[in-house]
């Protein structure tokens, strides 16, 4: 069921990207669609759902790809895509997060993109999305840098290294947050 979800998500992504002037918004409607539809269908929101999350964001990642749209704008709509998706449903965002970063990193090393900025993208995005749906900012940078640290290292130390540096120098994000993240990504 759930590698259908990925098929069934890139093409409504595709189609919804496709001959548009709004990309973003048509990403992210179709990616918070999919989200509220998969939680809508399933009994078992902690588990299925967050397993179908990371096949939303996969669809959407490879459409993203597949179409030539910037994988780091891509990301940062998916992110918020899912967030607003989990919160209509009454989810838990926090790990919806987690979950979202960590599939939107390994997504994007999968089709070759830049990891280091695609995690600065979903991170700084987690953040706004979060605090749009009244979800603490401190949480969600905790759980988006654990992700993404989490998908890098699983790729390998230098995917990991270059994540690392990406989110410790991106001046749009609080640096202290992310220091405290990823020393903690450590422990988990």
């Amino acid at each position: 069921m759930l590698s259908k979800i990925v098929q069934e998500t890139a093409d409504a992504v595709t189609a919804a990207i496709e001959g548009t002037d709004d990309v973003m918004t048509a990403l992210r409607t179709a990616v918070k669609n999919q989200v509220v539809g998969v939680f809508q269908d399933t009994s078992d929101v902690s588990t299925t759902g967050m397993n179908a999350i990371g096949d939303v964001v996969t669809g959407a990642i490879q459409s993203a790809a597949n179409v030539g749209t910037s994988l780091t704008d891509a990301t940062q709509t998916t992110v918020r895509g899912v967030i607003v998706g989990v919160s209509e449903v009454g989810g838990d965002v926090i790990t919806a997060t987690r979950k979202t970063v960590h599939t939107a990193i390994t997504s994007t090393a999968s089709v070759g993109g830049d990891i280091g900025s695609v995690a600065v993208a979903a991170v700084e995005e987690a953040i706004d999305a979060a605090g749009s749906v009244g979800v603490s900012s401190t949480e969600a940078v905790q759980a988006a840098v654990v992700g993404a640290i989490k998908a890098a290292d699983e790729s390998s130390s230098e995917a990991g290294n270059a994540v690392r540096d990406a989110l410790l120098s991106a001046a749009s994000l609080p640096h202290d947050m992310v220091e405290k993240a990823i020393s903690g990504s450590s422990e988990e």
